[in-house]
């Protein structure tokens, strides 16, 4: 079991190993530096489907796919998997994971969808409450863009602070046996609202609580 130390930080006495991960990106992501580190690259940003949300939901299933053909394991061998999405309701994320069958709990952190969902996974795999998690989360570009800013139809001119919502999703496994790397600690991070109101700066919205959980 964890053991708590300070206001906000968990230490694993068993750290839970994260034993395979996969990623899913489109086309702009693939060019980057990171390119050729993504499980699978698509150029085609709607990956073959009628709508943005379709297009993510299509990403976060086959980020998931993949990690279990990764791992040599079928969906019945995950106990639970923690998801999420930037999307109202996590729509993306419902849509793409329900015919796994795999017992879901649903989260929303923005960007930090990725940290919590591995973070809840560890504690889970730690107390020995489950052998196998998965943490998954997705974004797309074209769906962030209408749900927090503007319809691209709409034609609004970016700012020069906007930020880029990238096309990806990623799949931790998260289990009890495994090889490094190991999760040891997480630290849980608060509201910091310094009262930015800018929606095309977003970052300066996010950073003071990233930088407060840093310190911290």
């Amino acid at each position: 079991m964890a053991t708590k130390i300070g206001k906000q930080t968990f230490i694993m006495n068993n750290p839970p190993s994260v034993s395979n991960w996969a990623s899913v990106v489109s086309k702009k992501e693939g060019e980057g530096p990171l390119g050729k580190n993504f499980d699978v690259v698509n150029n085609d940003s709607t990956f073959g489907q009628d709508s943005w949300e379709k297009a993510e939901s299509a990403m976060i299933s086959t980020a998931l796919t993949k990690l279990l053909q990764k791992s040599k394991l079928s969906s019945n061998q995950i106990d639970c998997i923690f998801a999420g999405d930037l999307i109202n309701q996590c729509t993306s994320t419902t849509f793409g994971l329900r015919e796994y069958g795999i017992p879901q709990f649903g989260i929303y952190g923005a960007c930090s969808t990725m940290a919590e969902g591995t973070s809840l996974a560890s504690l889970l795999v730690d107390t020995d409450t489950v052998q196998k998690a998965v943490a998954i989360t997705s974004s797309h570009f074209c769906t962030a863009e209408r749900q927090y800013r503007f319809p691209l139809e709409y034609g609004g001119v970016r700012t020069p602070t906007s930020q880029w919502t990238a096309t990806a999703s990623a799949a931790l496994l998260i289990e009890k046996t495994g090889n490094a790397p190991f999760i040891k600690a997480i630290t849980v991070g608060t509201i910091e609202d310094k009262g930015v109101t800018d929606q095309n700066n977003m970052g300066a919205a996010m950073a003071p609580a990233a930088a407060t959980t840093l310190l911290a």
